[in-house]
């Protein structure tokens, strides 16, 4: 990849390997493995594979090999590792970077399944675990010490879109020598700032903004190569948690369009937001990038955009909330954001249903919180729409 290349068309020609055939689309190998022309060719690969040479799918594959280097490129980072899902990409990191009495410092506001993996299974293998208000940055620094391994966050909470001072959480972290892994779903890949801002890796979920079109499941490790082919690519390839090479040829031809349709989807996003900010039906209305966050500033010095999902509360909660959600004709209710189409969530009731009570007040889930991921549609059909659902709360 031409490194003085624009960042898209790093995302529609990085990464290409074309097979004896000089196809125009990139192929998919379709096979679990691979086949040597000598004994002594198979030895010397499974002591160490050269560049473009692969023993079996699990441990690499030409097509995920073109996405993997495609999307490092494009966020900055020297390699990648594709994995099946974006929990596999966030357990995978974690798990091969700690061992028994490290330290993580972590944000409280993360994703349930994280915090599940933090706090249910890596303590059970003696790992110390800090949460913090990750909007706090004297709490960081209070919590960040000599001890401290790995600190983990999302750059942009979901589902309430709180912004972390990045910049200063890497400078605390890189102070005493520990990684910073940041969880980049909510930025997304086109507004990312995890690798300007210092972070070691950045963890996408492709499920989301890359694929975008609810088809695949996939994630993917963005780092050094020293850390991608050393410890990550080894749990992964012994653990089984590799990416599949047909998710990793739709991924290929999603990023053909990525910043068309999430710059898309985020101008409409703070468009709504700004329509329905003050709406007499809500308690508030939240998106990083507009003037209404209490982070505002924070978000606008980061990133040129907040992303593409708003939050609002709905006066009345749970059962008003039902309301609205039920009143909708476009927008479709499920639990995924970053889809082509417009989707409405209840996280107090679907995605973070499972958080006790308490942790739910501190992170600002209320029965009236909608978590609003706004696709492709016509803005103004989907302005329309959440105001006469509005209407009949």
């Amino acid at each position: 990849m031409n490194d003085s290349w624009k960042k898209r068309t790093k995302l529609v020609h990085g990464g290409i390997r074309r097979s004896q055939y000089n196809e125009v689309s990139e192929a998919i190998f379709l096979t679990q493995g691979f086949v040597y022309d000598s004994a002594e060719q198979a030895e010397a690969r499974f002591q160490k594979a050269g560049e473009d040479e692969f023993i079996y799918a699990r441990y690499g594959n030409p097509t995920m090999a073109m996405f993997e280097d495609r999307i490092s490129g494009y966020l900055g980072y020297e390699d990648a590792f594709a994995c099946a899902s974006g929990m596999a990409a966030v357990s995978a990191a974690l798990t091969a970077l700690l061992k028994a009495g490290d330290h993580v410092v972590a944000s409280r506001a993360l994703f349930g399944s994280c915090l599940y993996v933090l706090q249910d299974i890596l303590v059970r293998f003696g790992v110390t675990v800090t949460l913090v208000d990750g909007t706090d940055n004297d709490a960081w620094a209070a919590a960040i010490g000599p001890d401290t391994t790995l600190v983990f966050l999302e750059s942009i909470s979901n589902p309430t879109l709180e912004v972390i001072d990045l910049k200063h959480v890497c400078d605390l972290a890189h102070a005493v020598d520990a990684l910073v892994l940041v969880d980049d779903a909510m930025a997304t890949p086109v507004f990312s700032y995890a690798q300007s801002c210092g972070a070691d890796i950045s963890i996408v979920s492709t499920t989301k903004h890359v694929d975008g079109q609810g088809r695949m499941l996939g994630g993917v490790i963005c780092g050094s190569r020293e850390l991608i082919r050393g410890p990550i690519e080894t749990y992964v390839k012994h653990t089984g948690g590799a990416m599949n090479p047909f998710t990793a040829w739709t991924h290929l031809k999603a990023l053909e369009t990525l910043e068309l349709r999430v710059r898309a989807q985020a101008a409409a996003a703070d468009r709504i937001a700004d329509e329905l900010s003050g709406h007499a039906k809500l308690n508030a209305v939240r998106y990083p990038t507009h003037k209404d966050h209490p982070q505002y500033d924070l978000a606008r010095r980061q990133a040129p955009a907040g992303g593409t999902v708003v939050t609002f509360e709905v006066k009345g909660g749970k059962e008003a909330c039902f309301r609205f959600l039920n009143a909708l004709e476009i927008v479709t209710i499920s639990n995924n954001f970053a889809d082509a189409k417009s989707i409405a969530t209840h996280p107090a009731t679907t995605t973070h249903q499972r958080l006790p009570q308490d942790q739910k007040d501190i992170l600002g889930i209320s029965d009236g919180l909608v978590r609003f991921s706004v696709g492709l549609e016509d803005p103004e059909d989907l302005i329309a729409d959440l105001k006469q659902a509005l209407d009949k709360v």
